[in-house]
């Protein structure tokens, strides 16, 4: 009877552990970082974000409008890490990607010759979510690599709203929600969690 009464506290306690460490980040935060819980329903984004001090040099993230921005205390613009955009009616994900992109880049002749492709770089893409990136079509991309010396890092060959050569950078788009996303995760390990975001309904 002891024996399964204590075999029983094992599991509920097992069971208890695995249910609150749910919802926590993927990674450990590096030293000088602590991971915070993000639930913004204006921005319309949930996930896990860093804040850092490194001997007086605070890096933070907040949200404004659309769009999830990193502050750092010593000065300097401040960077736009994610942006979500919500989908118009009867408007599917990825051609509210291919929206997005047009919207943003002026040279009109690079929009028609640009084309929404998945993304394959990066890890693996979380459970329910598909990523994109926006890249040249052949006879684009074969004018392009005439122009590039072998060895040599291309400038991104669709603008800063497609993909990026030397950095992290795609679209997601998640089951079931209205909005998509560009994600600019940059050349090193980002301050937030890639793994746990999660785009929020809109408000009706």
């Amino acid at each position: 009877m002891h024996r399964f009464a204590a075999l029983f506290a094992i599991i509920v306690l097992a069971t208890s552990t695995a249910a609150a460490g749910k919802d926590a980040p993927s990674r450990a935060a590096p030293q000088g970082c602590v991971w915070e819980k993000l639930d913004d329903a204006k921005l319309g984004l949930s996930g896990w974000i860093q804040r850092c001090d490194y001997r007086g040099r605070k890096i933070s993230i907040y949200a404004k409008d659309n769009a999830l921005l990193q502050h750092y205390s010593d000065g300097g613009e401040d960077e736009k890490l994610i942006e979500v955009f919500d989908l118009q009616p009867g408007e599917k994900p990825e051609a509210a990607i291919q929206r997005v992109f047009a919207e943003h880049t002026p040279e009109k002749d690079l929009v028609a010759r640009c084309l929404v492709k998945p993304y394959k770089g990066y890890e693996s893409t979380p459970k329910g979510a598909k990523r994109y990136t926006v890249l040249p079509n052949a006879a684009l991309k074969k004018e392009l690599d005439k122009k590039t010396d072998p060895g040599d890092i291309p400038e991104p060959p669709c603008g800063d709203w497609g993909d990026m050569p030397d950095s992290v950078q795609y679209y997601e788009v998640q089951e079931g929600a209205d909005r998509i996303m560009i994600v600019r995760a940059g050349q090193d390990e980002p301050m937030f969690d890639e793994k746990t975001l999660r785009l929020l309904p809109q408000k009706k």
